[in-house]
């Protein structure tokens, strides 16, 4: 078996068991589709336990760094007298800028992790219809809360997904092996 081949079984079968658990059982918090890039992150940053704490490190970085940015555009008080368009450039600037920056240490060195949850969070945050109200909520209804739980997740689904793949490119290879 090819590794592609053990990794489509292993993430196939956990992507849908973890579809059903986010949509059924678990409904109404975590987001499935912020799991699943935190899972391609996990993959994205090399795999393994170093891509693990990377993409768990970054990505809640970015979630982080995304709560802040939203927070300063919506209660900074400048929308007003500067035109929000101008307003939410300059704080998504400032944002972003600070964000890239923590780079410069290893622990939230993955920049597009970073990205991706400043992303997610953000948009999540804006679609959402109290996604800015909630910002400072220490519940699942505060964008950030939400989307970084559902990326640790999805990176811990990624951390398994390899481990599936590698015992079953462990199992064919032992099958494949004279007794």
């Amino acid at each position: 078996m090819s590794l592609i081949s053990a990794l489509a079984i292993s993430i196939g079968v956990l992507g849908g068991i973890a579809t059903w658990l986010f949509l059924g059982p678990l409904a109404g918090g975590l987001q499935i589709w912020a799991a699943f890039i935190a899972w391609a992150c996990f993959f994205h940053c090399g795999g393994k336990e170093a891509g693990l704490k990377a993409t768990i490190m970054a990505n809640v970085a970015g979630c982080v760094m995304a709560g802040l940015t939203l927070i300063a555009v919506s209660r900074g008080g400048m929308g007003d007298s500067l035109g929000l368009p101008l307003w939410a450039g300059i704080c998504v600037g400032v944002g972003v800028l600070v964000m890239i920056l923590l780079a410069n240490m290893p622990a939230f060195a993955a920049i597009p992790a970073l990205v991706y949850g400043y992303a997610a969070t953000a948009g999540y945050a804006l679609l959402t219809a109290d996604g800015l109200a909630m910002l400072t909520s220490p519940t699942l209804a505060n964008p950030v809360v939400t989307i970084a739980l559902s990326m640790i997740v999805g990176a811990v689904l990624g951390y398994v997904s390899e481990k599936v793949a590698g015992a079953l490119l462990g199992q064919a290879d032992q099958a494949r092996r004279p007794a």
